[in-house]
């Protein structure tokens, strides 16, 4: 096994990284307590998915908790959440993750429980068709049917009445050409009604390959107890390399777009929605999270100032600024909801509060969000759970764990120049994606 040592910050020792010759990961960070976090980070999310499967990284994630050959469903939740164990797991567009954190117990006794009925779900699920349920027609309003491809269509259906989804969904589609970014990670239920057991059972074998696992372990622990482990754990047999990813980033829109859609609702809801740095590109995207916090994070910030509590109507009910990292690029959004008969207004309102971000930075804000970055840093290694999330990150989207040393210096280093530099290259209103959705009339 090849190993690597990362001196992560804030943590006491360093980060061990081993790689096992079938290319799977396994990081042991130390963590002082009584507590610890097994988690396993795949690289497949929608970026792996096309127009006919959108959503079978999400379906999945449900059906990986439905029993292995040693354990029938229910009997993993059961067996962890007796011992006082959180079992989660998360799928979004780079990665899918499951995870445990429970009380290590007396001589590690859940601990080495956690680490094994883990290893079992990752590396043999069943997914028997009973547990899935049958293939249906969408349209039939006769089915009842209780089991999980129902759960996970009526996940897709509560989800998509939202008015924030229906915004977000129409400026995400609309920010890119071709690129999977642009699908609705939970997918649709006409897919998920009728996606076979067979596909589902292929998917999990092309992309749950050892080489596209990281399994992180935190916590108060023997290194060389705990990698002895995981590594007798993870029974992976053979399975085949995964594919290359051949997927080339899309550029911004070329014109500025926009869209404007209606439903049953009493506000108006808006989205500005920009393309930005990819994941790796640390020092860019720590410039698009200051953006964010000065133009739009808390009470605070420049939107709210300016346009909720200094504006003589009540045209904002609410509106922030986020910037959403991933491998190909990030996502800068401004989301409002505001009040209908002012859209016209509050949309020249953002774009003027964007351009002044252009020009004009004071040191007062720049070191705000600075601090603000270093604290939200140093409040990601308190907890296991929090520790395991940001490391499988770093290692599944930006393929590099010692980007995290840079961190903090980065932070440091940056100007005010700098932060107007990069609100001109990537907050260019000539090339934003603005979305409205109003009321019916």
């Amino acid at each position: 096994m090849k190993k690597s040592l990362v001196k992560y910050p804030f943590l006491t020792e360093e980060v061990e990284i081993y790689e096992q010759e079938n290319g799977h990961k396994i990081v042991l960070a130390h963590k002082e307590g009584g507590m610890v976090n097994v988690s396993s980070w795949v690289k497949t999310g929608s970026i792996n998915e096309n127009d006919k499967n959108n959503g079978i990284s999400h379906f999945l994630e449900h059906l990986m908790f439905k029993g292995t050959h040693k354990h029938k469903a229910g009997e993993f939740d059961h067996i962890l959440e007796s011992k006082g164990a959180i079992v989660n797991a998360a799928t979004w567009k780079d990665y899918t993750f499951y995870y445990v954190t429970l009380p290590k117990g007396e001589n590690n006794e859940n601990f080495y429980t956690a680490i094994d009925l883990h290893a079992d779900m990752m590396t043999d699920p069943v997914i028997p068709d009973y547990e899935m349920g049958a293939p249906f027609d969408i349209n039939d309003k006769n089915v009842t049917d209780k089991r999980e491809r129902h759960v996970v269509i009526e996940e897709i259906r509560m989800r998509k009445d939202q008015p924030w989804t229906k915004v977000y969904n129409a400026t995400n589609h609309a920010m890119y050409t071709s690129h999977p970014y642009k699908r609705d990670v939970i997918g649709t239920p006409e897919i998920i009604s009728q996606v076979p057991q067979q596909e589902i059972m292929e998917y999990y074998r092309t992309f749950y390959s050892p080489k596209n696992v990281t399994t992180i372990v935190v916590g108060d622990f023997d290194s060389e107890d705990i990698l002895k482990r995981v590594v007798e754990a993870f029974h992976w047999g053979e399975r085949p390399e995964p594919p290359k990813r051949n997927i080339m980033p899309d550029k911004p829109v070329e014109n500025q777009v926009y869209i404007e859609n209606e439903a049953n609702i009493n506000s108006t809801f808006m989205m500005f929605g920009f393309l930005g740095a990819p994941a790796k590109d640390l020092k860019n995207v720590i410039m698009l999270e200051m953006l964010s916090i000065i133009l739009g994070e808390g009470t605070s910030s420049r939107l709210y100032v300016n346009l909720v509590e200094n504006q003589e109507e009540q045209i904002f009910n609410m509106i922030d600024a986020e910037n959403y990292t991933f491998r190909d690029g990030c996502n800068f959004f401004v989301q409002a909801n505001l009040n209908p008969q002012y859209k016209d207004k509050a949309i020249e309102l953002v774009k003027s509060e964007i351009e002044k971000l252009k020009t004009g930075i004071t040191d007062r804000e720049l070191n705000k969000a600075r601090k603000k970055l270093k604290s939200r840093f140093a409040c990601e290694v308190e907890n296991v759970s929090d520790i395991g999330e940001t490391i499988g990150y770093y290692m599944t989207v930006c393929d590099d764990l010692a980007l995290a040393e840079e961190y903090i210096p980065l932070c440091e280093s940056l100007t005010k120049e700098d932060l107007e530099d990069a609100a001109r290259r990537y907050l260019d209103l000539n090339h934003a994606v603005i979305s409205v959705l109003r009321p019916k009339a």
